[in-house]
């Protein structure tokens, strides 16, 4: 007999910052196996999976992202009730924002969606050491008038080969990005944050291992003169002959949302 099974999404924030990414490993504490240990929990001799609409590296965070709840043989008695017997058992670094009821038609991973990524950043005079987990920060000062225009040139459909770490053969290189583009950073503040930073948007439906943080790492090279503005136009030509070197650190990138179409 073929058992029932019943489909929610979740969504919810974490500070990436002490986890080793989403995706349970040996030994390791990750968000994936901190929902699973806590689902465990509140969800007693029930048999159930989960499933992320993608993994995040380790350090980064999430102001909205999205999983999906496969719940074997009942469906929950009252989901809001469960949201919040949820949040009373995860740890103080994630947060259960919603549950919506989907069906198995859904499917988390496939299903065409897009996703806003931000890498918060500062320069100059060394930052207060509680903004770690958030900001990004330079020492040297940056040419931000530079890097506010080259970020503009990864919108569109490029070759973004440079951008990634081992490529395989079936990796598609070609990615399209909606919208690129530094701003002054006001969706996170603090008062230990120093009195002005920055916030490199990202907008596309998927996006390759590091891709976003090598973009960030080639305009922060642009910023300090290490790369010129030909050089980023180049780096995102086929068979390009520029090598990019700098990963930008993990802590100063945000899954911001995911939104399905």
């Amino acid at each position: 007999m073929e058992r029932k099974r019943f489909y929610y999404l979740i969504r919810l924030q974490f500070l990436g910052f002490r986890y080793s990414g989403w995706q349970k490993q040996p030994g390791q504490r990750t968000i994936e196996g901190m929902l699973q240990k806590t689902l465990k929990f509140v969800l007693p001799d029930k048999k159930f999976k989960i499933l992320a609409s993608g993994r995040t590296d380790a350090k980064v965070s999430a102001l909205n992202a999205v999983f999906e709840l496969f719940l074997d043989d009942e469906p929950l008695t009252d989901p809001i009730e469960f949201l919040k017997t949820f949040n009373t058992n995860l740890p103080p670094d994630i947060r259960a924002l919603e549950i919506k009821t989907t069906t198995k038609d859904f499917n988390v991973i496939q299903d065409s969606k897009i996703k806003e990524y931000i890498y918060l950043f500062s320069f100059g005079e060394k930052n207060h050491p509680f903004s770690a987990p958030f900001l990004t920060h330079s020492i040297a000062d940056l040419d931000l008038d530079s890097m506010l225009t080259a970020a503009k040139f990864y919108e569109g459909e490029h070759d973004f080969s440079s951008y990634t770490a081992r490529i395989k053969p079936n990796t598609k290189i070609l990615r399209g990005i909606e919208k690129c583009e530094i701003v002054e950073n006001t969706l996170l503040t603090a008062n230990f944050f120093p009195e002005k930073s920055y916030a490199l948007i990202v907008r596309g439906e998927g996006f390759m291992r590091y891709q976003i943080r090598m973009i960030m790492g080639a305009l922060f090279q642009l910023g300090k003169g290490e790369l010129s503005m030909d050089d980023i136009k180049k780096s995102l030509q086929p068979n390009t002959d520029i090598v990019l070197t700098s990963v930008a650190p993990a802590s100063g990138l945000i899954l911001n949302r995911v939104h399905f179409k």
